[in-house]
């Protein structure tokens, strides 16, 4: 088993571009620009940056949201693009995603069983009586009571909405979860019960983590290292510990001291 969940190297994607029916020159947006970055097994790296910068892009690449432009990315040490070849199945269990609004992202017309059985039936192959275990586990890691199955997403707040998100990316069985602005929508004391949990997810299933947010305090609460995007760029890569009480970059000086203050104990 390699020791890089993530490796990428060179990775661009550009949207426009062409000409229209009429002959006009389409303005050519580059969202990210040559990234080359890794994720070590068991690690949490988080990339920040501004609205804007190519964060959460660079995030829909590497789940198969988006189609790269160019560059290369291996994702538990298979190339991507072959993974997705090989079907959801393959790449559901390598890869997971956590997406920014909890509720939006499970579907409303679905009970929360409804919702963890599809990855336990489609990805994992469970028959019926394992997969009933199997959820019953989930809510249990995710701190959520048994009675959550029969009910619907809407019936719940924010953070156990994000819960149950979090059990659906569990369920599929991946060693890799890509969580994008998980707690931006969940006021701070929540954000923290979520973030403690997530610390609890990682080392009781190791699992390794891509955590993309703007917010530098939660992202030095639950990152090992930092990479800095500005501009589609990654403009810095360091340790966590390291980047915020000596930041090398220009942006990255000015992010760290526009943000609250920030501490490590």
């Amino acid at each position: 088993m390699t020791s890089t969940a993530i490796q990428v190297r060179d990775l661009s994607k550009s949207f426009g571009g062409g000409r229209s029916l009429f002959g006009k020159k389409h303005h050519e947006i580059k969202a990210v620009s040559s990234v080359s970055l890794d994720l070590a097994r068991g690690e949490t790296l988080a990339v920040v940056g501004e609205s804007g910068s190519g964060k959460s892009t660079l995030a829909r690449m590497l789940v198969g949201l988006e189609r790269p432009t160019s560059g290369s990315m291996l994702i538990g040490g298979k190339d991507a693009a072959a993974l997705r070849r090989d079907g959801p199945r393959a790449f559901g269990k390598t890869i997971q995603y956590v997406f920014q609004d909890p509720v939006a992202s499970l579907n409303p017309r679905k009970t929360v069983r409804e919702i963890l059985d599809t990855p336990l039936k489609l990805l994992c192959g469970y028959e019926p009586s394992r997969r009933r275990a199997r959820m019953t586990e989930l809510l249990d890691a995710v701190q959520m009571p048994a009675d959550t199955l029969t009910r619907y997403p809407h019936e719940f707040s924010g953070g156990q909405a994000q819960r149950i998100a979090i059990a659906r990316a569990l369920a599929a069985e991946a060693e890799i979860i890509v969580f994008d602005e998980p707690v931006s929508a969940l006021d701070v004391c929540v954000q923290a019960q979520v973030l403690l949990l997530l610390s609890d997810l990682k080392t009781r299933f190791d699992l390794s983590y891509l955590f993309i947010s703007h917010d530098l305090a939660v992202v030095e609460a639950i990152s090992d290292r930092v990479a800095v995007m500005y501009y589609g760029e990654v403009v810095e890569t360091a340790p966590a510990a390291r980047l915020f009480a000596n930041p090398e970059h220009a942006y990255t000086r000015r992010l760290v001291a526009s943000a609250p203050r920030i501490g490590r104990e």
